[in-house]
């Protein structure tokens, strides 16, 4: 059995770049440092040695980064009453300062997400631009929101007079946007929609983020009418920039083409299909144009067979290895000879209703209105609440082009609105599909002048929450089945779901807050009393399921697990099973055998193969009982033994 203690911190994100490049280059590390003459070596001429040299820098860069890797302490708290089908839905919505939410999804949510849509502050100079604090990123979000016992400094503009004005925004969006790669699936995407204000910069820094061989396309949105507001001529686009993880290992999405003859057929196979040489389409890819897609495959006589444009030139396939593998084993790669030499080729299959025949998105959209964003939240609230919502149609759009999956996860850490939120269960309505999104906002309060103040919205969250609320209500119809769990309903009624009986119209509502556990969150200013606050494990008005999802949080398990709370025949002690039990927590005091024994008896009841178990730390009767329930444990097979 494992025993474990955490440290209460994030994801060291410095400290797995260093075990990578440890795991590489074992050889250039002395003494646990790295010898950087020793590197260049073996970089050999990889290495740029001359004093100028190309690059992007700003003032505030290498802070910046450095906030980035930067653990964190804080937690999650969540939040029942602002939530919706809270112990079933999938969908998440938290609230706080998205550089530290980021952070904190580091674990839970590596590899995991497949589309990141945001709509950042364009740094026009009336919108603000969130002012990190390189000490204390958590302090400086509670003292900005009044969370603390300071009144709390008011979120100022980022004016255009200001002389660090673009600098002040590189600093806001570059730690971001390098916590937010590290979230997205080897195919996943991000779309970022912008102005010309910030433009170059931002493709510039994305460039060094994803990586200039990752850029796909910049996606030109045309609004309706025309800005007569504008100094020269009436500006009526924007921007919406895209890159992608890994290019190999992207598949974009596509639109349905109507009424087209599709004229090729193969008699012998019975199939109707077209080939096409198995490389980037439309262009004659070199192998330096794409290097991580030049490998070889295997062809009919079990020679290793390379991509080649001609006899001496080397080329690249379309797609990565880990996709060629799987499009090998579906069939749809066939060789065929020419001159003696095995050529290999994509088939694209006769449309059907089932697969019908699409065409590529274009990169201008020009048929979706700005109106079908505020028409539609003024229909939702009644009134406007809410300044330049994007249009759900938008959303809805970049989804598809995103090729998203029914089961992917969609992230908009700039939520505003929730319009991504929105558009999200309105696909999942037309399609049937369970796609689920994670929603991040600062609770930047409105106006006093404001509509949206004046009818009781106090921030940003509040109008999000509440347009996700009504927009899901809305979707399913006053008079459908009430969305709950799927399996439930079909053993009830002994018939299958409609997609709307699925709909998870729901969220969880998620704060960001100091650590729950008081040895994570010393109070460095009067450590004397901090010490002796910290006989008791948590502080005073946390609850239990607090506590249980921070370590959820610490354990890298995804916030969308379910959550049972059993209560122990005649006695108090409570215990949470996450994720059907493979996580079990106790936060009782008088922590005995029988508590021991009863987790024992689930697990052999449920069939539980991994089992985890954390304890409070003093909440065992005396170290004898902490012994006993340990050994009790290990004899069941339980993994892990942790305490907090």
């Amino acid at each position: 059995m494992l025993e474990t203690n955490f440290n209460g911190k994030t994801l060291d994100i410095l400290e797995e770049n260093i075990l990578k490049i440890k795991e590489i280059f074992p050889d250039v590390f002395t003494e646990g440092k790295i010898d950087f003459e020793k590197l260049q070596q073996v970089l050999g001429n990889y290495c740029e040695t001359e004093n100028e040299r190309y690059n992007f820098s700003w003032n505030g860069k290498a802070r910046a980064l450095r906030l980035a890797q930067t653990p964190s302490t804080a937690t999650l708290r969540p939040c029942k009453e602002e939530s919706k089908d809270f112990d079933t839905t999938e969908n998440l919505y938290i609230e706080g300062d998205n550089l530290e939410v980021l952070k904190l999804l580091q674990k839970s949510y590596h590899n995991k997400i497949k589309m990141i849509y945001i709509d950042p502050p364009y740094n026009t100079g009336n919108d603000f631009v969130y002012s990190d604090d390189y000490k204390d990123n958590l302090q400086n979000y509670l003292e900005l929101t009044g969370q603390t016992d300071n009144e709390g400094r008011k979120l100022g503009n980022n004016s255009d007079t200001n002389g660090r004005y673009h600098t002040n925004w590189l600093n806001m969006m570059y730690p971001r946007l390098r916590l937010a790669r590290n979230l997205l699936t080897d195919d996943g995407v991000i779309f970022i929609s912008i102005n010309d204000v910030e433009i170059d910069n931002l493709k510039k820094i994305c460039h060094e983020v994803f990586g200039e061989e990752n850029f796909i396309c910049n996606f030109i949105r045309k609004g309706s009418g025309g800005r007569q507001d504008s100094k020269y001529y009436a500006i009526v686009h924007e921007y919406i920039l895209c890159y992608s993880k890994n290019i190999g290992d992207f598949i974009s999405g596509e639109e349905i083409k109507e009424n087209e003859v599709y004229p090729f057929y193969d008699e012998e196979k019975q199939l109707k299909y077209k080939t096409q040489l198995l490389r980037k389409w439309g262009e004659n890819s070199k192998r330096s144009d794409r290097p991580n897609l030049f490998y070889a495959i295997i062809d009919p006589d079990g020679n290793e067979h390379y991509p080649m444009l001609s006899e001496n030139e080397e080329s690249c396939w379309r797609w990565s290895q880990t996709k060629m593998k799987e499009e090998i084993s579906s069939g749809r790669v066939e060789f065929k000879k020419r001159n003696n030499e095995w050529i290999a080729y994509e088939k694209i299959f006769e449309p059907t209703d089932d697969n019908p025949k699409s065409k590529l998105f274009t990169t201008i959209i020009d048929d979706i209105s700005n109106l079908t964003g505020a028409s539609l939240l003024k229909e939702l609230f009644d009134e406007k609440i809410f300044d330049y919502p994007k249009p759900v149609d938008l959303l809805r759009r970049i989804i598809n082009i995103a090729n998203c999956k029914k089961n992917d996860i969609i992230l908009d850490f700039f939520s505003g609105s929730a319009t991504t939120a929105h558009a999200v269960m309105q696909l999942n309505a037309e399609d049937g599909g369970n796609r689920k999104f994670i929603m991040v906002q600062l609770p930047e309060s409105t106006d006093e002048k404001d509509e949206a103040y004046k009818a009781g919205y106090k921030n940003i969250c509040e109008i999000g929450k509440e347009r996700i609320r009504r927009a899901g209500e809305k979707i399913v119809g006053a008079n459908s089945v009430r969305p709950k769990d799927t399996q439930q309903i079909e053993m009830e009624t002994g018939e299958h779901c409609s997609p709307l009986q699925k709909l998870d119209i729901g969220f969880k509502v998620l704060k960001l807050d100091s650590s729950n556990i008081k040895k994570w969150n010393p109070d460095y200013e009067n450590l004397e009393n901090s010490l002796y606050e910290s006989i008791g494990n948590f502080i005073d008005d946390r609850t239990e399921l607090d506590v249980v999802y921070e370590i959820m949080l610490k354990y890298g398990l995804p916030l969308d697990l379910p959550v049972k709370q059993l209560t122990m025949p005649n006695s108090q002690c409570t215990i949470y099973l996450v994720d059907n039990g493979k996580l079990v927590i106790c936060l009782s005091e008088n922590i005995s055998t029988e508590i021991a024994k009863f987790i024992v008896q689930y697990k052999k009841d449920n069939s539980i193969d991994e089992m985890r178990v954390v304890f409070k730390d003093n909440g065992f009767k005396d170290d004898s009982s902490k012994t006993n329930v340990k050994e009790i444990l290990k004899s069941a097979g339980v993994e892990e033994f942790v305490t907090v």
